[in-house]
């Protein structure tokens, strides 16, 4: 049962919470509509699809910083707590650290499966449709990528290309495959796929398809084939967001065909799928962290513990992007890229854990 002081310190955590989310989400809107009203003036985007847009802008950009938002209300409220002396007369009644820590730990866990929640099924949604207004009305140079394409283009079929080059409307190393439940039925390869926008067709040099047959397989090759192909030619326009898309099951999913076919990208995607856990997890020991710089009453009061605050989310933030960039480009773990904040913040909660208590 949650005591009196359980209820108050709980009420203020997630009050101050989403309290710091109201304002700085509008805030999040107005930077961005200030930045892209042109953009959208110039493409003559439908107003619907601008709400649309910031909703969908709303979940995505609060799962962004729900960490660091988070971080900065506890150590709001609690110098708060600190500075009109409450915290120093509950442990002077006997009151222990450890408890006094509980309506913090129960907010944390409560935050967390909100976060899981919002990061496997809900940020995926959000994700889509954000990162695909900006490229199909913004036309923004950072989600556009020419290596690596992967599509799944209806239930039982998926294409692939090595490098793609819009300009010339051309794609190199092509494959289709057809399935059929999980049963791969053919096969279609081509060194080189070229788009004729004059009727819709595609030319494939180099071509073969082969088809799976209970016995053996039938293979049919052509120098050259002229085509018609059951997909658009702007399904192949690469994105690089594609993994944020994905719900829990999908992503696990496209990972496993993305390692399957030895993906030069697939150290990012199990990036966006080991983040997925590792951010809720934060909660908990920016939480700490918080509590344990911001429980003391300090001679600056609020104003430094917010400093010292931001210091550390900025170092939490930059950790976490400097080691996934190295990990996205290199043979460095993914797995430990995206650890490495939380096993270097959590250390250092337990160290400002004890420091506290004394």
């Amino acid at each position: 049962m949650l005591s009196i002081l359980d209820r108050y310190i709980l009420g203020k955590y997630l009050g101050t919470f989403f309290m710091l989310l109201l304002l700085f989400i509008p805030i999040g809107i107005t930077v961005n509509l200030a930045e892209k009203i042109d953009k959208m003036f110039a493409n003559n985007v439908p107003l619907i699809e601008v709400v649309y847009y910031y909703i969908d802008f709303t979940v995505y950009f609060a799962n962004l910083l729900f960490p660091i938002l988070l971080f900065l209300s506890v150590i709001w409220f609690t110098s708060k707590l600190a500075g009109n002396s409450e915290i120093v007369a509950l442990l002077s009644s006997g009151m222990s650290f450890g408890r006094f820590l509980r309506p913090y730990i129960i907010g944390a866990s409560l935050v967390c499966i909100g976060a899981l929640t919002l990061s496997m099924y809900l940020a995926p949604a959000a994700s889509q449709g954000f990162n695909d207004f900006k490229y199909n009305y913004l036309k923004s140079d950072d989600v556009q990528e020419t290596k690596d394409i992967y599509r799944q283009i209806n239930d039982n079929e998926f294409i692939y290309a090595s490098y793609f080059d819009p300009d010339n409307n051309t794609a190199r190393n092509f494959t289709l495959e057809h399935f059929e439940g999980n049963t791969l039925k053919f096969k279609i390869k081509a060194d080189e796929l070229k788009f004729n926008p004059q009727d819709s067709s595609y030319t494939l040099e180099d071509y073969s398809k082969r088809i799976i047959g209970k016995a053996e397989d039938r293979l049919i090759e052509n120098r050259s084939l002229d085509t018609v192909l059951p997909f658009r030619f702007d399904a192949l326009t690469p994105v690089s967001y594609i993994a944020e898309t994905k719900n829990f099951t999908e992503l696990n999913d496209f990972i496993d065909k993305q390692r399957k076919r030895g993906s030069s990208n697939i150290n990012r995607y199990l990036i966006v799928a080991y983040k997925r856990w590792s951010l809720p997890i934060s909660a908990f020991i920016l939480t700490l962290i918080a509590v344990s710089v911001s429980s003391a009453k300090r001679r600056g009061g609020m104003g430094i513990n917010l400093a010292v605050g931001i210091a550390l989310a900025f170092s939490f933030v930059f950790i976490d992007k400097i080691f996934g960039t190295i990990a996205e480009e290199s043979t460095f773990s993914p797995l430990l890229a995206v650890w490495l904040p939380n096993i270097t913040f959590g250390i250092l909660s337990i160290y400002l854990l004890q420091k506290a208590r004394k």
